[in-house]
């Protein structure tokens, strides 16, 4: 088998597909999660903690100045509020993917609870049916 024919069944498979489309999916899902947190949720926390930007918190380790040359060099900083974000960030899409896959287990439970309906019977069963009950109308 050819490297492009290989490849091409590989890319075809059904779980291969799956996983692109999840990926996919999953990434468009981070960027709502991370506008929600950025646009919706932060705003009111930062307001309720004294009108706190979180992506502005930062520790200055250095400040901003201007080498011998003039050259402008820039603050070091630890950006925490940012890191703030992304874990409240991180939190949200864990909640969400729990509430799913718990959803989704829960409803394939209810599939394996239900009871299977008996198979139907097949037209020989049928037909040795009608003979016994003839038979037994006949005994009587």
């Amino acid at each position: 088998m050819g490297l492009v024919q290989e490849f091409k069944a590989f890319a075809m498979r059904g779980n291969v597909v799956d996983m692109a489309v999840g990926i996919i999916i999953g990434g468009a899902f981070g960027q709502i999660v991370s506008s929600l947190v950025k646009d919706v949720i932060m705003p009111p926390v930062g307001m309720l903690l004294g009108n706190t930007d979180f992506s502005q918190l930062a520790i200055v380790l250095k400040q901003a100045g201007t080498d011998a040359a003039g050259t402008d060099i820039p603050a070091v900083t630890l950006g925490y509020g940012t890191f703030i974000n992304t874990i409240i960030n991180f939190l949200i899409v864990a909640l969400a993917i729990f509430a799913m896959i718990k959803m989704m287990n829960k409803l394939k439970k209810k599939e394996e609870a239900a009871p299977a309906a008996p198979p139907e019977p097949s037209a020989q069963e049928k037909l040795l049916t009608e003979i016994r009950d003839i038979l037994s109308t006949k005994k009587e």
